[in-house]
């Protein structure tokens, strides 16, 4: 049974928790749940939206295509938040990629339910913009990181997002497990050097690895290569 928006927890981190409880009850009637699964997509960059989407649960990487065909990985959107927004109130074309990089639930709402609410609710209109900006905080992060960290510290840092983000499983593994190229395509840097510094990493007692998976040994050590001690 689909869960209906005025009862879902997921609404209270994004901009949904703003809208009245008749406005839940139009988007609730309109939307509609979607399994993905991991690898597949939600939609790709260039893609006209007839919607936003709201990830109910699971993990997905939103990427950009350079000119030399590599992506970029410029977030990874988790439980709670709303995907595709940006393009939808601004009425272009999708800048980004969203593919699962877990097995996901998606909620589906229709453009004319959020608009509709934009024009009508200004509390809700705050809502979206500080979710932009937020968005846009996060990107002048990336792209400070671009040009001021070298490639060991932006790996390193990556770890430590991953960890303070989506946590550890009983053995000490990252949660959220990552192929070495999505972990490159993060940090913006070759498999090849991903590879290697992951290694040196392990050498060091940074790091401890199990096939795909990935471990935090040494935390502080991670943390004083962030900050260039």
């Amino acid at each position: 049974m689909e869960s209906r928006c005025e009862n879902c927890i997921v609404r209270q981190f994004n901009s949904l928790r703003a809208m009245s409880k008749e406005e839940l009850k139009r988007v609730s009637d309109s939307k509609t749940t979607k399994t993905i699964k991991k690898g597949e997509s939600i939609f790709r960059e260039g893609e006209k939206l007839d919607g936003v989407f709201c990830v109910r649960d699971g993990i997905s990487k939103l990427s950009k295509l350079s000119a030399n065909g590599k992506d970029q990985i410029v977030k990874l959107a988790s439980k709670g938040e709303v995907i595709g927004q940006r393009s939808v109130v601004a009425e272009e074309s999708v800048n980004l990629s969203a593919v699962a990089v877990s097995d996901m639930e998606v909620c589906f709402i229709p453009k004319d339910g959020i608009v509709s609410t934009l024009h009508t609710n200004p509390n809700f209109t705050l809502e979206v913009l500080r979710h932009m900006a937020h968005d846009l905080k996060e990107a002048d992060d990336v792209i400070v990181n671009m040009s001021q960290k070298n490639v060991k510290q932006r790996i390193a840092e990556a770890f430590i997002y991953l960890k303070t983000n989506f946590g550890e499983d009983e053995e000490g593994y990252l949660k959220l497990v990552l192929s070495r190229e999505d972990i490159s395509n993060v940090v913006g840097t070759a498999i090849e050097s991903c590879i290697r510094i992951i290694s040196e990493f392990k050498k060091k007692g940074y790091l401890k690895t199990s096939g795909k998976r990935i471990g935090i040994i040494d935390e502080k050590a991670l943390n004083n290569l962030v900050e260039g001690f």
